[in-house]
């Protein structure tokens, strides 16, 4: 029996056009920013689309200085390699600047949170999430630091657009003398109060990074962005993204460069953008909440946050199935099967059923201990070592927490164009998987 023709689902239709998870929302004013540019004929990686973008965004999140690049992952890459360089000392060219060093990263996040500390040959080390932002957790933070307490660069990512708890984790940073390399390409526009003050995500860190993918709350349909308030820090990255030309009649180089600048057509785009921001996050903020009023007595919980100390950009918005109400559901890699039992539920099977009925959901990010290709880097959990704690003798076996999201969390369709109309069938379809 297909879901389209379970009698829990009877009365609900298809939507005739897909339902996104979140997709780009344009209001017309980018159009007007890229045409600028290709009619003035400044389409390569300078023009003053640029130039206003990285001023806009550097006075929205309270930082001196923003380098506009060609993706998020190239902000990641270039601060990642920025703080290898300022711990360890400049690197040979067949050579990263984290060679033989590892350092501490956020465990449930994208992998392009992850991967620069590859491409600068150092060795990421997984620190555990915890169940309040569902970001990384200082107590296994903390314990990381006991394990090996040579390291000095820790990557935080803000999943969803939610803060994680970073009054903690800059306090254990700074008594080990770590930098922070902060991922907040999912939390633009998101605010934390550290020590008594608002700031903006993107500001907390030594080096900072956004995105503006096609999915983010505002998009350049590529794009991100380094920020700092070190001009010597923007400097250098302004100059690696541009293949790190020296100031010569030729082209001469004394440093490994990359072409990760930003286009001015990009830039337009980004432009046309960031004027709806706020908009944005309201309306995102708004989708969240119908959510969680109307889930209200399901055995679910959604995405949470600490409601004194942050304010999301409700970027996405997630649930997670209570324990005592999952039905059965196992994963292998790149399939999965499940099973309907009355009054609970899965992930797999809400996921199927929303596909079934045009709409897109996502499970939560796979943590990247469990991915093959980090399978052997060590994972610290609040209790210490993550790795082989299994034991046919010893009962217990140690809390994985990001594991745990991951088996029992879900992200809803959070696309801000859904109507009030179209989500109530979402929670429609989404309550009677519980049936």
């Amino acid at each position: 029996m297909s879901i389209l023709t379970d009698p829990r689902f009877s009365g609900i239709k298809p939507f005739d056009k897909k339902l996104w998870l979140s997709s780009p929302t344009m209001h017309g004013d980018e159009q007007k920013w890229v045409d600028d540019a290709i009619q003035t004929n400044w389409v390569s990686t300078v023009g003053a689309n640029i130039n206003e973008v990285e001023k806009q965004i550097a006075e929205y999140v309270g930082v001196q200085y923003a380098v506009a690049l060609s993706a998020g992952t190239a902000a990641l890459h270039l601060a990642t390699k920025l703080a290898g360089e300022k711990l360890y000392g400049q690197a040979r060219p067949y050579e990263g600047t984290l060679a033989g060093r590892k350092v501490f990263c956020s465990d449930v996040t994208f992998d392009a949170s992850i991967n620069p500390v590859a491409y600068e040959d150092g060795e990421a080390v997984f620190i555990d999430t915890e169940y309040d932002t569902w970001n990384m957790c200082p107590k296994a933070l903390e314990k990381a630091f006991e394990i090996y307490p040579e390291v000095k660069l820790i990557v935080v990512a803000h999943l969803y657009g939610t803060p994680g708890k970073m009054e903690e984790i800059k306090a254990i940073a700074d008594r080990h003398e770590a930098l922070i390399v902060e991922d907040a390409a999912e939390s633009l526009g998101a605010r934390y109060k550290l020590n008594g003050e608002w700031v903006e995500t993107g500001s907390l860190g030594n080096y900072n990074c956004i995105s503006f993918n096609g999915n983010k709350i505002v998009t350049g349909s590529a794009g991100g962005m380094f920020l700092t308030n070190s001009k010597e820090d923007a400097d250098k990255v302004r100059k690696w993204s541009t293949q790190s030309r020296e100031a010569a009649p030729w082209y001469q180089h004394e440093e490994v460069g990359y072409n990760y600048r930003m286009s001015n057509i990009v830039a337009g785009v980004v432009r046309g953008q960031i004027p709806h921001l706020d908009e944005h996050i309201a309306q995102k903020k708004a989708i969240y909440e119908r959510y969680k009023k109307a889930f209200a007595d399901l055995p679910v919980k959604m995405n949470p946050f600490d409601a004194e100390k942050s304010e999301p950009n409700y970027w996405l918005s997630c649930m997670i199935i209570d324990e005592d109400a999952m039905a059965p559901m196992v994963r292998g890699e790149q399939d999965f099967l499940y099973k309907s039992e009355s009054g609970k539920s899965s992930p797999q099977e809400i996921l199927d059923a929303l596909a079934a009925f045009n709409a897109e959901g996502r499970p939560i990010w796979k943590p990247m201990h469990m991915q093959p290709i980090y399978r052997t880097h060590a994972f610290i959990t609040a209790e210490g070592n993550g790795r082989g704690r299994s034991n046919a003798y010893i009962a217990g076996s140690g809390a994985d927490v990001g594991a745990d999201i991951f088996r029992r969390g879900l992200c809803l369709p959070s696309d801000n164009k859904m109507t009030v109309e179209q989500q109530e069938t979402v929670i429609e379809i989404i309550r009677r998987c519980f049936l």
